[in-house]
């Protein structure tokens, strides 16, 4: 199985926990594309037909990212928008993404305890990534779990190693689909 990571980080260079797993991912001997979009379109001007073929090739597409205002970093909706056409992933003539997986690996500042209905955010990390499994539904790609790294503030060296390996175990393993 191909798999593609989608890392959309603003400054890679400076982030501890999606470096991290940015760098183990690269250090794997196996069919895993790394594909950072804030370095390739550092001006945002996206090659859509690259990047459809790159989907196209693909049979999971794994986004990375740091949680953004319950979202994801503004490249990575306009690199949906402007991918994810009519006629190629969906409607008439579309399909092209039918049959792949889509999996979200996320990192945030808050605790995971703050990712609950009684938690400081009010609702969990599942309902807050729900566009992105709708989306999966709607193109006819499959959803997997969501992978997360929490209070990633007081994450320490250990913990964060082997978040690392089960990160590449999520990116590298067959999945169910929720």
């Amino acid at each position: 199985m191909k798999t593609l990571v989608v890392v959309v980080h603003p400054n890679l260079a400076d982030s501890r926990i999606n470096r991290t797993w940015t760098e183990a991912l690269e250090q794997q001997p196996i069919s895993v594309t790394v594909h950072k979009l804030y370095e390739v379109y550092p001006d945002r001007t996206i090659d859509v037909a690259r990047e459809q073929q790159l989907l196209e090739a693909h049979d999971r597409i794994v986004f990375q990212f740091p949680l953004y205002w319950y979202s994801s970093p503004p490249l990575l909706k306009q690199w949906l928008d402007e991918v994810f056409l009519y006629g190629w992933a969906y409607g008439t003539d579309g399909g092209k993404l039918k049959g792949k997986q889509f999996g979200v690996a996320v990192s945030t500042h808050g605790p995971a305890s703050g990712y609950a209905a009684d938690g400081a955010n009010r609702f969990t990390l599942r309902e807050l990534l729900r566009p992105f499994e709708a989306t999966a539904h709607y193109v006819g790609a499959s959803y997997l779990p969501i992978f997360s790294l929490s209070d990633v503030d007081h994450v320490t060296e250990a913990e964060l190693a082997g978040n690392a390996k089960d990160y590449v175990k999520f990116v590298t393993n067959e999945h169910v689909t929720v």
